[in-house]
């Protein structure tokens, strides 16, 4: 199966401030901008066979940052998680909220009020990575690699199925922005490649020998 790399957008004007964006069009601060660029740098010594991005705007300027010359292909399969009456409220005062320790110890119960469930969330966009990878293989081959540009929670969903967790400990996993994480797909398990990365990336280009160096081999050079 393919290989996906999912980034997280950039620092956003709500992460500065403290406050849940959701899906509020919310974009990219300076930090957020210059984090997409140097993102870009790592991304673009990869062969990528397709770019998908969450419709926000913050996840889509990133990815147009990042890589200005792709064609980005939008899924609400994606998109933030719905928090409802959450949004747009300062996470301190959220912080007070009954339904807070719940979100941080037992999220696969939430239901956000006026908003989506945490497990939908996470079996949406699990669902939404699955497709595009299958779809992605079967178009390029098992060696392709992909991108795909969403949300810190959604990564992190994505990340503890890979890992065989269960959602309750997703929270366990850290999605920075800008970060890369990585996933190998195969028909008996997922392989997870790299978590909340933010260093060189072009150990991830297919090799083209295809035999095992003997003795291990010199690892990967640029």
């Amino acid at each position: 199966m393919a290989t996906v790399l999912l980034l997280r957008h950039g620092r956003t004007t709500a992460n500065a401030t403290g406050e849940l964006a959701g899906r509020r069009p919310v974009d990219l601060d300076d930090t957020g901008r210059a984090q997409a660029v140097r993102a870009g740098e790592r991304l673009r010594q990869l062969p990528l066979s397709a770019v998908v991005s969450s419709p926000l705007p913050r996840c889509r300027r990133t990815v147009e940052l990042a890589l200005p010359e792709a064609q980005i292909i939008e899924d609400d399969g994606l998109i933030e998680c719905g928090y409802g009456d959450w949004e747009g409220q300062e996470l301190k005062t959220l912080a007070k909220d009954p339904l807070w320790p719940v979100v941080q110890a037992h999220p696969s119960a939430v239901v956000f009020p006026n908003g989506e469930a945490m497990a939908e969330m996470s079996a949406r966009a699990i669902a939404t990575v699955r497709r595009w990878d299958a779809k992605i293989s079967a178009e390029h081959g098992p060696g392709a690699l992909w991108l795909a540009c969403t949300h810190g929670d959604v990564i992190k969903a994505i990340l503890a199925d890979a890992l065989g967790l269960h959602l309750d400990q997703f929270q366990r996993i850290v999605a920075d922005p800008a970060s890369v994480s990585v996933i190998s797909y195969t028909p008996t398990r997922p392989f997870v490649v790299r978590m909340n990365d933010t260093a060189d990336l072009a150990s991830l280009v297919p090799p083209k020998e295809s035999d095992a160096a003997v003795g291990g081999g010199a690892g990967h050079t640029a």
